[in-house]
């Protein structure tokens, strides 16, 4: 990976999660403040809380792939310490569809006259599970790659011995 991709990268990395860090510390405050502007139609202070939890997720994501770009980077992502980032973006994806489908099951019975709502929300968190299934699949891919490093080393190591 070029420098420019890993400079753009992080530059976005860091965009946003410094947007998310300021939504965030935004919605703690209104909730930590008391000046909630809820209506008692949708309960928004669980929604808000669920929120905050998501953008939590979002964010250790996020760290991860920063920590990843760097072990690029370095040259080093294809070694077993790459599995502890790859596997807590994992859970942490997984962590964000049980947020969403939280959220979902909390609008459903607002959504009476409209399911489709609720369908398509129940949808989207599919498909959020379907990305940590993806990530799943990439970790398998990497798993083979760091296989055939430490083989490529073992047989490298036999041919100097050789020789």
């Amino acid at each position: 990976m070029g420098k420019l991709t890993v400079r753009a990268l992080r530059a976005v990395l860091v965009v946003v999660l410094a947007g998310s860090v300021f939504v965030q510390a935004l919605m703690v405050w209104v909730l930590v403040s008391g000046s909630d502007p809820e209506d008692g139609s949708l309960p928004l202070t669980p929604l808000r809380v669920i929120t905050i939890l998501g953008i939590g997720a979002a964010q250790v994501t996020l760290v991860c792939v920063w920590r990843l770009v760097t072990m690029v980077r370095r040259g080093t992502v294809f070694s077993h310490a790459a599995f502890r980032y790859v596997d807590v973006i994992i859970g942490a994806i997984a962590a964000a569809a049980l947020v969403w489908f939280t959220v979902t099951a909390l609008n459903a019975p607002g959504q009476r006259d409209d399911p489709g709502v609720t369908l398509i929300m129940g949808g989207i968190g599919v498909a959020i599970l379907g990305v940590a299934l993806l990530v799943l699949v990439l970790r398998t891919l990497l798993a083979q790659a760091v296989a055939r490093d430490v083989e490529v080393a073992r047989m490298r190591a036999e041919l100097d011995e050789v020789i």
